[in-house]
């Protein structure tokens, strides 16, 4: 199984401000969305209560929350660590779990990760929650594709 990151961060590194996103790129959304559907995607408790539960980004959500084990939602599955997520997607027969934020979402699972798609949205914005640092040696920039407000970058692990 894959694990992919897809994440939208700014030039300094925001990827967002509360629960919010410190920017407006509709299009950037779309492609997100488009990109997960049908899928099985993993997000933070936080995260997840950020969306309006009627129209949740992926086919399966896995809500990962560490703090509060007790912690149920109808429609989704919660989680209580990475390996747990992962043997959770591996069970249903996913070829790919997408890691959707925030930002303690994606340092743990960054280990994991085979790939990451990240939007680089034009300029610096303020905000509470930040795209974890990567060490650049262990990925490879494999593309980059410009769009209105960002550039997609697609990185892969090295073997």
């Amino acid at each position: 199984m894959n694990i992919v990151a897809v994440a939208a961060v700014s030039e300094n590194g925001v990827i967002g401000a509360g629960a919010e996103l410190p920017w407006d790129l509709p299009r950037e959304v779309a492609r997100y969305r488009e990109r997960v559907s049908g899928e099985t995607v993993v997000l933070g408790r936080k995260t997840f209560e950020m969306f309006d539960h009627d129209d949740l980004p992926g086919a399966r959500q896995l809500v990962l929350s560490r703090g509060n084990p007790a912690y149920d939602v109808e429609s989704v599955t919660v989680v209580g660590s990475v390996d747990a997520a992962i043997e959770t997607a591996r069970s249903a027969g996913a070829e790919t779990l997408y890691v959707l934020g925030g930002a303690g979402v994606y340092e743990a699972f960054l280990p994991e990760s085979d790939r990451m798609y990240i939007s680089r949205v034009d300029g610096e914005y303020g905000g509470d929650a930040r795209f974890p640092d990567f060490d650049r040696e262990a990925w490879t920039l494999e593309s980059e594709e410009r769009y209105e407000g960002y550039t997609l970058e697609t990185w892969i692990r090295e073997a």
